[in-house]
């Protein structure tokens, strides 16, 4: 991996429309959780925060994924997301906006995230 990304976890580790995985970034001085999911081939990184309330989104470590892994969806109100770019697609986050992308790598086999101005290294 090149300088300055973060290993996450391995390129397997992640099924289309499966289980994500969970790591941990900080923000100013507090430590919060992120996720990376596969979708459509493609691996996608977001701040694991709801729009609507800021609460993590998995009912349970690494299920960010509606029941049929269309959307992603805030396991306490139901708020969903699309998958590919984090905007709200219903329920309670309509006019909250959507969840923050973290920028993410995927290469030999590897996932990993690259820190910015406002996701930072733990």
């Amino acid at each position: 991996m090149a300088a300055g990304l973060i290993d996450v976890c391995d390129s397997a580790a992640l099924a289309d429309g499966g289980a994500g995985v969970r790591f941990d970034v900080r923000i100013g001085a507090e430590m919060m959780t992120a996720f990376v999911v596969r979708y459509r081939g493609e691996v996608i990184a977001y701040l694991n925060r709801c729009a609507h309330v800021q609460m993590e989104l998995d009912w349970q470590p690494g299920q960010f994924f509606d029941a049929e892994g269309e959307f992603l969806i805030c396991s306490t109100h139901g708020a969903m997301y699309e998958p590919a770019n984090g905007r709200c697609a219903g329920g309670p986050c309509q006019g909250r906006g959507g969840l923050r992308r973290i920028d993410v790598i995927e290469a030999d086999g590897r996932v990993a995230w690259r820190p910015d101005n406002y996701v930072q290294a733990p």
